[in-house]
């Protein structure tokens, strides 16, 4: 149990990386948790860099952004390179398989989820591959409740979406169990704040 988790999610632009550290936040305050947040994104609407960062604590947050990274959520090769280095000893990287491959020389935990391809492949479409990758993140770390997860996408997303994200986030949360499950000795630490 932490006093204080920071997590980054990165990717490029129109892969929803904003909305899963907004969702995120949403979910953490439900809980009681102090929230703080920010992001990034290029100069162009899709396509370029993107991060969102949350941290999320027992008591307030003196600095919004992440120093050193719990748990890294990377969605695209090039956020994954450029991030990796700022992730703690401890910690985790969560990554969208196989768009993202593991740096070889890195001792981190990684944990492969395939958000995608599971996103394409079981719900149609690949623009809830975010939802996908942040439920099996909140599986596999504990920051937050499961079921502050599904109000805060309840509530924060657009009514016609909501169906989809909600299917997107179950996928997720079998996905995490999953890979959880498959690593030997659990080798994932926890991150849920203690409260």
């Amino acid at each position: 149990m932490n006093e204080t988790v920071q997590l980054r999610f990165c990717g490029f632009g129109g892969q929803g990386i904003l909305l899963m550290g907004t969702v995120l936040g949403d979910a953490a305050v439900r809980q009681g948790l102090w929230v703080a947040g920010s992001n990034s994104y290029g100069s162009q609407a899709r396509g370029s860099a993107c991060r969102s960062e949350v941290v999320l604590s027992r008591g307030p947050v003196d600095f919004p952004h992440v120093l050193e990274a719990d748990v890294l959520v990377a969605m695209s090769q090039e956020a994954y390179h450029h991030f990796l280095p700022s992730v703690c000893p401890e910690g985790v990287v969560i990554h969208d398989d196989p768009q993202v491959k593991r740096a070889p020389e890195s001792q981190r935990v990684h944990v492969p989820i395939p958000a995608t391809r599971s996103a394409v492949e079981d719900l149609g479409t690949r623009q809830v591959a975010n939802m996908v990758i942040l439920a099996a993140a909140v599986s596999l770390t504990g920051v937050v409740s499961r079921e502050t997860l599904v109000e805060a996408v309840e509530e924060g997303v657009a009514s016609r979406f909501k169906e989809l994200n909600l299917r997107a986030l179950e996928k997720g949360f079998a996905l995490g169990e999953a890979a959880r499950d498959g690593i030997i000795g659990g080798g994932i630490p926890m991150f849920a704040v203690k409260r």
